[in-house]
């Protein structure tokens, strides 16, 4: 087997270019053994201060690598960018595609013969997924865990109430005092968001394609077995390296069927549409934004998780997890997909039980019949436009009215509060220039704030449409992704106030009362403002970056560039 091994082109080779890359290496006190053939595992960490999601990896690490040491392999742990999604600005997501070179190019040219990739935090799971698919070596996945559930006086609060408690002071009905008692009752325990937000739903992603163990979505990361967990994956991950299975192997049209349905069931946020893509794109299966609703479409919502429904991450654990929930949808899987313990999906749920139908509901009588990602075209979005019906209000989901138009995130700031905006409760808001290209990096502004007036009226919720993105812990009755996006010329560009939307769900339709040859008029009027980015990995973003109908990838990361390194560097 050490002839087979890919890190043997490193520390097998002699003369000048094996010693220096053994001696070096063993300044960490690393004996000589060692290198004599053991697969060698990097453990790709996320871990930063500034991730607080991620901050307990560095112990979450020392698990995986017992279980790397346990199998007869050779942990080394390395560093790439981590992306904070509380504290970058202008948003992470204009950094998960620099995330995911980092991680490409750190597993190619380095010698390792499988990867452990340690993410959490939203960005961090697809950044390291897509970056590892890229170079396509053996390699699996350890989620950090959702923190505790958050108290606050006598109930559980987590990520979506901060959207309810950011209303309630606006509108005068909560204090700032309050929001700061609320503030520091809400994370008490290392992990991410406690919600079904982007975190939980990318761990959900990875078990559902199956490049995790069974039952790594769920368990929370103040919990021990969690520790567990990443102990059996460092052994796991020797194993795959023996067997040579890849995320090639696992990450087949199948599975990627399979993760949208379980998206569905567990109503997973909107931005598992953006990822899933570019996933897709990089280890080459072919999959469109039309598949999110092909594929949700008849899968009811089994998980009664905020923010669509009322309970916790920590609760889907103690309910049985994900493989429970997959239990319940045996009838709507691919359950011959091969996952990375080396077993079928099938055979990874199939003695799964459900300890609380609160939670986790059956599919004779789901939580709820509606669910899964609805997928919008129309003039208002060419090439699409999302929409998560579960977490949106019923009297909504057709409805017409007016457009109020927020050019940009600025102008939606400076006017939102006004008394004297044109706005009440049967119109549209529309916000522009949110997109990859015009924020840039497409933000979570998508659910934007109701105005102050309507506030005090009582109304929580309108039509919200915009080419940006919404958190996962967000709710309400929002339009998303809209593309092509208005920065470059899409339709939504060319919306004024008062024009007349119309939003029909059940007809997947999205459109403007405006007749083609308006829109043409107004279009040959638009004029392109210069980018005031010039420079630098922005400016690189700006030229190279795909809509969100694609995944937002950059145009020439798409595929991979495989393992193979041929030249030393001495």
């Amino acid at each position: 087997m050490s002839n087979e091994l890919r890190s043997r082109g490193w520390f097998g080779k002699t003369g000048k270019d094996g010693f220096i890359y053994r001696a070096w290496m063993k300044n960490q006190g690393i004996p000589s053994y060692e290198f004599e053939g053991k697969p060698v595992i990097g453990i790709c960490n996320t871990w930063s201060e500034l991730t607080p999601c991620n901050a307990h990896f560095r112990e979450l690490a020392e698990s995986v690598k017992r279980g790397i040491s346990e199998a007869g392999g050779f942990p080394v742990e390395f560093p790439v960018m981590s992306l904070g999604e509380t504290l970058i600005k202008p948003t992470a997501m204009l950094y998960r595609n620099l995330a995911s070179m980092d991680v490409e190019e750190s597993i190619r040219a380095n010698p390792m013969d499988g990867v452990v990739l340690l993410c959490g935090c939203d960005k961090t799971t697809p950044s390291l997924v897509m970056g590892a698919c890229s170079v396509n070596l053996p390699t699996l996945v350890v989620s950090g865990g959702p923190m505790l559930t958050g108290k606050y006086k006598g109930k559980d609060i987590s990520t979506s109430d901060i959207w309810r408690f950011s209303e309630a002071v606006r509108s005068g009905s909560m204090s700032q005092e309050a929001l700061s008692v609320a503030e520091a009752c809400m994370c008490r325990s290392r992990g991410h968001c406690a919600v079904m937000g982007t975190a939980s739903t990318m761990a959900c992603m990875v078990e559902s394609l199956g490049l995790s163990l069974p039952g790594n979505a769920a368990i929370p990361a103040a919990d021990s077995r969690r520790k567990v967990l990443a102990q059996l994956s460092g052994i796991r991950i020797v194993e795959m390296v023996k067997e040579n299975l890849r995320l090639s192997d696992i990450l087949t049209r199948k599975s990627f069927e399979n993760a949208i349905k379980v998206n569905a069931a567990i109503g997973g946020s909107t931005n598992f549409v953006l990822h899933l893509l570019a996933i897709a794109g990089r280890i080459g299966v072919e999959l469109s934004i039309e598949d999110f609703d092909i594929h949700s479409k008849d899968i009811p919502l089994l998980a009664n998780l905020q923010p669509s429904g009322k309970y916790f991450m920590e609760d889907l654990y103690y309910a049985g997890g994900l493989p429970a929930v997959m239990k319940e949808m045996e009838d709507m899987l691919h359950k011959d997909c091969i996952t990375a313990n080396g077993k079928t999906v099938a055979e990874n749920f199939s003695d799964a039980e459900c300890y609380d139908r609160e939670v986790i509901s059956t599919s004779a009588e789901p939580f709820n019949e509606i669910s899964g990602i609805v997928v919008l075209k129309g003039n208002v979005c060419e090439e699409g436009a999302v929409l998560k019906p579960s977490a949106a209000s019923a009297h909504l989901l057709k409805h017409t009215g007016r457009a109020v138009v927020f050019e940009d995130i600025e102008d939606y700031k400076n006017r939102i509060d006004d008394p004297e905006l044109d706005i009440d409760e049967t119109c549209v808001m529309v916000l522009k220039n949110v997109g990859p290209a015009g924020y840039p990096g497409m933000p979570e502004v998508g659910n934007m704030g109701m105005p102050k007036k309507l506030l005090s009226k009582g109304v929580t919720d309108m039509v919200r449409i915009s080419d940006g993105r919404m958190s996962g812990t967000g709710f309400g009755t929002v339009v998303l992704h809209v593309s092509p996006e208005a920065a470059v010329g899409g339709n939504l560009s060319l919306i004024q106030n008062g024009d007349m939307i119309t939003l029909d769900v059940e007809k997947r339709l999205l459109h403007a009362d405006i007749t083609a040859e308006a829109l043409k008029k107004r279009k040959a009027q638009r004029v392109q403002p210069p980018s005031p980015y010039n420079r630098g990995y922005v400016n690189l973003y700006l030229r190279h970056v795909e809509q969100a109908h694609l995944g937002a990838d950059f145009d020439f990361l798409r595929g991979s560039s495989g393992s193979e390194v041929t030249r030393d560097s001495h």
